[in-house]
């Protein structure tokens, strides 16, 4: 089977690197699913989940808080200024964080606060949606 190489970099470090037979991510105008021989393409990246298949059939899950998704012949790279392994996100910390831009956003704050508040939610939220993919994955 053919594969493409996927490299997933955040601003502190390389994450992942490897040869997969598809990555989806969320792009601005929707979900994308990048397979062997996809056309070249650059496009920015949602706050939310990327999804590596492996050609094992393992599926590898990671959260990026936003960035870029370059597409080549040879390779798929993911930069982002914040990317985890979904294994190693944090749920506690997650909920806390939702909790804390939601009340800024019901106290009607400046709006550089309410947009501050409004990323970190969307943040805060697309953390929680890749914990939950995760667990959906594991279970099955």
């Amino acid at each position: 089977m053919t594969t493409i190489r996927c490299d997933i970099v955040s601003a502190e470090a390389e994450i992942f690197r490897g040869e997969a037979k598809m990555i989806i991510a969320t792009g601005e105008a929707g979900e994308l699913g990048i397979a062997p021989r996809h056309a070249p393409l650059i496009t920015r990246l949602k706050p939310g989940q990327v999804r590596v298949q492996m050609e094992n059939g393992e599926e590898l899950f990671f959260y990026v808080s936003g960035g870029i998704l370059e597409v080549q012949p040879q390779v798929v790279t993911v930069l982002a200024d914040t990317a985890i392994r979904a294994r190693d996100l944090d749920e506690a910390a997650a909920r806390h964080a939702k909790e804390n831009a939601e009340r800024l956003l019901a106290n009607r704050a400046d709006a550089v606060e309410i947009a501050q508040a409004q990323a970190e939610l969307m943040q805060a939220i697309a953390q929680l949606r890749a914990i939950e993919q995760l667990r959906k994955a594991t279970r099955h």
